[in-house]
């Protein structure tokens, strides 16, 4: 990253870290913490997490930390929503190790056209090696080939792929939150080499489109915590836009 990347994303940090941390962190503290350990023990989780690990391209702002994140997210959705639908604890386990194996492959062919699907394609022939059953690698392939905002949502067999599927979509736009003006984006703009003049001139309409993403979440508890993530995301994003013009503006070039 370049050196003037380096400070603004310091800058972002900064200004994030006066913010509070999303209310769904807070509320479901113990399925948080759940997740946590269950990414930690699970030996089917492990084995894709080290593979993952060793897979993914890592420089283009959805490598292993932003994979992991979702995972996590992801379990702790299942382990929210699948709470009334699952009669026993080994039965919402398997819904968590199933959220947290579509989290870490859903950004495997990131760098491809129709990432999605693509990872989709992956996901379906990997997964065969793993002791998934068919009905169980459906719908994973299905939540990730659903991750993308704005795409062809496919329908599931059940009820129940398809509440995976949104569980997916949900963990992933958190990210759209904080995480985006502390991490993701800095090394999206790094790997292009964005000069900062082209940076600044597309900064409006990705404010646009993270708020067309705020009413985009599809679990209820989604639809409940989702929209102040974004929230956050723009209330940084807007503060950092006003920090760069009034701090760096030796950094811009005069139109």
């Amino acid at each position: 990253m370049n050196r003037l990347y380096e400070r603004l994303q310091q800058e972002a940090i900064r200004i994030a870290s006066r913010y509070p941390v999303p209310d769904f962190y807070r509320d479901f503290a113990e399925a948080v913490r759940a997740s946590r350990r269950f990414f930690a023990g699970d030996a089917i989780v492990a084995e894709l997490w080290q593979f993952v690990a060793e897979t993914i391209e890592n420089d283009f702002g959805h490598g292993l930390t932003h994979v992991y994140h979702v995972a996590l997210d992801a379990g702790t959705l299942a382990q929210i929503e699948f709470a009334s639908a699952c009669s026993r604890d080994e039965q919402i386990a398997h819904r968590v190790r199933m959220a947290q194996a579509a989290g870490l492959l859903h950004d495997i062919k990131r760098k491809e056209r129709n990432h999605a699907r693509a990872g989709a394609e992956y996901a379906r022939r990997l997964l065969c090696y793993f002791p998934f059953s068919g009905s169980d690698i459906e719908a994973i392939c299905l939540a990730i080939g659903n991750h993308e905002a704005f795409g062809l949502n496919q329908r599931g067999r059940t009820k129940a792929s398809e509440l995976l599927s949104d569980c997916l979509y949900d963990a992933d736009k958190f990210r759209w939150g904080p995480e985006n003006f502390t991490q993701t984006l800095w090394a999206m703009v790094s790997y292009r080499d964005v000069p900062l003049d082209r940076f600044l001139s597309h900064y409006p309409r990705g404010m646009a489109y993270l708020k067309k993403i705020r009413n985009t979440f599809r679990t209820s508890t989604g639809r409940r915590y989702g929209p102040q993530f974004i929230d956050l995301g723009i209330a940084i994003g807007e503060e950092l836009h006003e920090l760069i013009y009034r701090e760096f503006a030796d950094h811009i070039a005069p139109s």
